[in-house]
């Protein structure tokens, strides 16, 4: 399928006439840094260049059309600006939904509807950030279709405040709006590293963000003779559904004891020797080792990208390998179908480290894989896992691209089915 064909799509569905536009928005793998960021620490994702596509059209009313090349059997999904009650929809028209009604929850007016098409090809529910992906695309196609600037022009400031204008609106902002919706609408407490990496992406680099104020450094992915290989579980996951927002919770029972001892706003504010200084003060062994595991990782976080920067391949792995464990012991988010593809990874020739990705609970792992050694490796680990687990792992060599922005409709740009 290309871009023309997404276009003919949409027309099949809604009709020629009016000005149609496209929008495009990657999803995300994060290399190193899981659950810090809701923690103040810091983390390092890329964005793919798999990613979700949406085609949209202006109405002359406030009502919404939605449709999915994804989930055709539900048809056309019609709503309206004045029905975005939260918890009433429990669909994926849910984190659309959500972003348009943050925006006008931020002081965004929108003052017409939508007929709107959207296409992903990013595993759904395999921790790659399907959710934040649609959330940030809904954010761009609202920016464009009520802005008389180009889309490109958008900065990277971080103020959410509708008194500024959507004209205003920078690529930061959407990604601070997809998580308000996500965490106000759809009701799951994420940190920004989705929402963020999504918008900001920039082919073949990584983003250093420092999810405490935002700031952040763009890290060349230069991995030399290894590629990024992910494999997906398959285990299909919910956020939602899953045990992410008890983790949360006791995060912040731990920082709350550790605040007794020391002054500090959040748990990635202290190091690896603060921590065990007062750590005493933490007597329930499960919140003792959830705030070991995010004060830990933050710590490999930035030892990660300073081996990435001297080159040092094996070291980057070994982190990789280290935080795999942390996810697996002390913050308990793995799981047999990740554990099996984490631990099957480590013994194949050519593989630097591996890790899982995300949420955990189901989703993905990520390795660091030698180019000769990729098809041994998902031969042999996705030969133990359908032995072990019942049924197959899929393997994605993933592209690194760019972040959230308008596409040519008209263009012969061929993407993944």
């Amino acid at each position: 399928m290309d871009n023309k064909n997404l276009l003919n799509a949409f027309v099949d569905k809604f009709g020629e006439g009016g000005d149609i536009r496209g929008y495009f928005a990657p999803g995300r793998v994060n290399l190193i840094g899981e659950y810090t960021d809701f923690n103040g620490g810091y983390v390092f994702p890329c964005g793919l260049t798999m990613g979700t596509y949406m085609v949209a059209r202006k109405r002359a009313d406030r009502k919404i059309n939605m449709y999915s090349l994804n989930f055709e059997k539900d048809g056309v999904i019609q709503s309206s600006l004045d029905e975005f009650v939260k918890g009433l929809v429990k669909n994926w028209t849910m984190y659309p939904k959500g972003v348009m009604w943050a925006f006008e929850e931020k002081g965004y007016q929108l003052d017409c509807g939508y007929d709107i098409l959207v296409y992903g090809n990013i595993p759904n529910g395999s921790g790659l950030s399907s959710s934040a992906s649609l959330e940030v695309l809904t954010g761009i196609m609202l920016k464009d279709m009520n802005s008389k600037k180009d889309i490109k022009g958008m900065g990277s400031r971080n103020h959410i405040d509708g008194e500024n204008g959507i004209e205003e609106m920078s690529l930061a902002d959407i990604a601070l709006i997809g998580q308000y919706a996500e965490n106000k609408y759809v009701g799951v407490n994420c940190g920004i590293m989705d929402q963020f990496a999504v918008a900001m992406a920039k082919k073949d680099y990584a983003i250093f963000l420092d999810t405490n104020n935002l700031s952040y450094k763009y890290v060349p992915l230069n991995l030399g003779n290894y590629k990024i290989v992910i494999a997906s579980s398959n285990k299909k996951r919910s956020l939602a559904d899953s045990k992410y927002n008890e983790r949360r919770s006791e995060c912040e029972k731990a920082l709350a004891l550790l605040q007794t001892r020391k002054s500090i706003g959040c748990l990635c504010e202290l190091t690896v020797a603060d921590f065990n200084e007062i750590k005493d003060v933490i007597e329930d062994d499960v919140l003792l080792r959830r705030a070991k595991h995010v004060i830990y990782e933050n710590e490999r976080t930035k030892n990660a990208v300073t081996a990435l920067k001297n080159n040092d391949i094996e070291e980057f792995g070994k982190l990789m390998n280290e935080s795999h464990r942390s996810l697996r012991d002390d913050f308990e988010v793995t799981g047999i179908e990740l554990d099996t593809l984490a631990e099957e990874a480590g013994k194949c020739e050519g593989v630097a480290g591996s890790r899982m990705t995300g949420a955990g609970f189901g989703g993905c792992t990520v390795s660091i894989v030698k180019d000769d050694c990729i098809d041994s490796f998902i031969n042999q680990v996705g030969s133990v896992y359908q032995e072990k687990i019942g049924y197959c792992a899929d393997f994605y060599v993933a592209g690194v691209g760019d972040g959230a922005h308008k596409i040519d409709l008209d263009a012969e740009v061929h993407y993944d089915k």
